[in-house]
């Protein structure tokens, strides 16, 4: 009896999540699985109506064999190796500077710090693209004041233009996890290691690093998977910035593209399918490297 109510509880507590997934994750990925193996063709010689039809792999084959959506892919890998490191090393070193003893006024600059990711990604993007365009930017003015040539619009400048926004907008709140787990950390360790003539360096990286190990793990997946979804930033530098970023930058890009303005559904679908895909795959290496590691030491 005892057990069928636990089995019961478990049941009405766990119900509206299984429900809310099946819902929201299960059935529109089902969804895109099917209409990845379809397409819309046109009868004739086009003067008739389009009917879909079965494609298979099709539509797979056509997003891998397209030059565009691969080079998004490298796009990407540039962007991960550029903004993974300094996100999750600018926001550590910043973690460890508030939890020292010789940080003032925490509050105040953990708050202006996590301001930032309030700003919704796109009115971040507007601003951004407002302090990047020359004869509008007092920012742009100020170095070519001071000798300094930079167009964030070109080639060579639109990657990092697109990591400084997403390191303003991602930077204060992944220091605010790691702040709240140094927060965590026994305080009775870190005097001992005082007490045995350990200095601030040592006991911030043989201490508290180690210790807030499970954190560092978790922003780095988190930040894998949001770097795949690259989408807000670069597209708002499309629209009219004359920018290098073109219509099919990132991946989520040319899904988009292919879905709204080339009307093609199904290879949209098949290129989001990929792409959850890599993420997937992604995360599974990410999750096993830092397991293995975390064994060993």
């Amino acid at each position: 009896m005892k057990r069928a109510r636990t089995t019961r509880a478990a049941a009405i507590l766990l119900g509206p999540f299984f429900v809310l997934f099946t819902v929201c994750m299960v059935v529109p990925i089902g969804y895109a699985v099917w209409l990845s193996l379809f397409t819309e063709k046109q009868s004739g010689l086009g003067f008739g109506g389009t009917e879909t039809v079965f494609s298979g792999l099709d539509n797979y084959a056509a997003a891998l064999g397209d030059r565009a959506f691969r080079e998004g892919f490298g796009v990407l890998l540039g962007y991960c190796l550029f903004y993974i490191p300094l996100l999750l090393v600018g926001a550590l070193a910043l973690a460890l500077l508030l939890d020292s003893t010789l940080a003032r006024a925490r509050r105040f600059f953990q708050l202006a710090l996590f301001l930032p990711h309030a700003v919704p990604g796109i009115i971040a993007a507007l601003i951004w693209v407002y302090l990047y365009t020359p004869q509008l930017s007092p920012v742009v003015s100020a170095m070519e004041s001071g000798g300094i040539g930079f167009d964030f619009f070109s080639p060579d400048g639109a990657l990092p233009s697109i990591v400084n926004i997403a390191l303003w907008e991602w930077l204060g709140y992944n220091m605010v996890i790691f702040y709240a787990a140094l927060q965590a950390i026994d305080r009775s360790v870190l005097e001992a290691a005082t007490v045995d003539g350990a200095g601030a360096w040592r006991t911030a990286l043989s201490i508290k690093v180690p210790l807030i190990r499970s954190s560092l793990v978790m922003v780095a997946l988190f930040t894998v998977i949001g770097s795949l979804q690259l989408f807000t930033e670069p597209l708002i530098l499309n629209k009219g910035t004359g920018s290098a970023v073109s219509s099919t930058w990132t991946p989520n890009m040319y899904a988009y593209t292919a879905a709204f303005e080339r009307n093609d559904y199904g290879l949209a679908a098949a290129a989001s399918i990929l792409l959850a895909l890599t993420a997937a795959l992604l995360s599974f290496v990410v999750t096993r490297f830092t397991g293995r590691k975390g064994k060993k030491a």
